[in-house]
C-alpha cells in the first residue's frame, strides 16, 4: 500500500524531473535546474525514506557516484549549471551502473570473446561494420 507521503514524494520527484528537463531545454537555466534538483531529491527521500536514501547514496561502492551527483547539485545551486549537470550526469551513470548494462548490450556487436588475437581482431572488424547501420537507425528515431 502506498502512503500519502509516498504519493507526495512521487509528485515532488515528477515535478523535479520536469523542472530539470525544462531547465536543460532553456539552455541550462540555473534557477530551474536548482529547483528541479531540490524537488527531485526531496521527492526521492519521501518515496523511499530518509534512512534508505542515506544508505543508497553512501554505500562504499557508490561513493564516487554519490559525490559527483551531490557535488553537481551543489554546483548547480552555486550557479555553475553546465559543469554541475555534467557532474550530476556522471554521478547518475555511476550510481545506477549504466555502463555495466551498456557493456552487456554492446558485447554482441563487437564479439569480444577471448579466443586468439588474430581471430579476435578479425571478429571485431567484421562486427564493427554493423555499427554505422545501428547508429543510423538510432539517429533517425531521435
Amino acid at each position: 500500500m502506498i502512503s500519502e507521503l509516498q504519493k507526495l514524494g512521487a509528485g515532488l520527484a515528477g515535478f523535479g524531473v520536469f523542472f530539470l528537463i525544462f531547465g536543460v531545454l532553456l539552455y541550462f537555466d540555473s534557477v530551474l535546474l536548482a529547483f528541479g534538483n531540490i524537488l527531485f531529491l526531496s521527492g526521492l527521500t519521501l518515496i523511499i525514506g530518509l534512512r534508505r536514501t542515506f544508505s543508497f547514496f553512501f554505500q562504499r561502492q557508490k561513493l564516487r557516484g554519490s559525490s559527483f551527483f551531490l557535488g553537481g547539485a551543489v554546483l548547480v545551486l552555486l550557479r555553475w549549471p553546465l559543469i554541475g549537470m555534467l557532474c550530476e550526469f556522471y554521478g547518475f551513470i555511476s550510481l545506477f551502473s549504466f555502463f555495466r548494462a551498456w557493456r552487456e548490450v554492446t558485447r554482441p556487436w563487437f564479439n569480444l570473446n577471448k579466443t586468439t588475437a588474430s581471430n579476435n581482431k578479425l571478429s571485431v572488424h567484421i562486427e564493427a561494420n554493423k555499427l554505422p547501420s545501428i547508429l543510423k537507425a538510432v539517429s533517425t528515431h531521435m
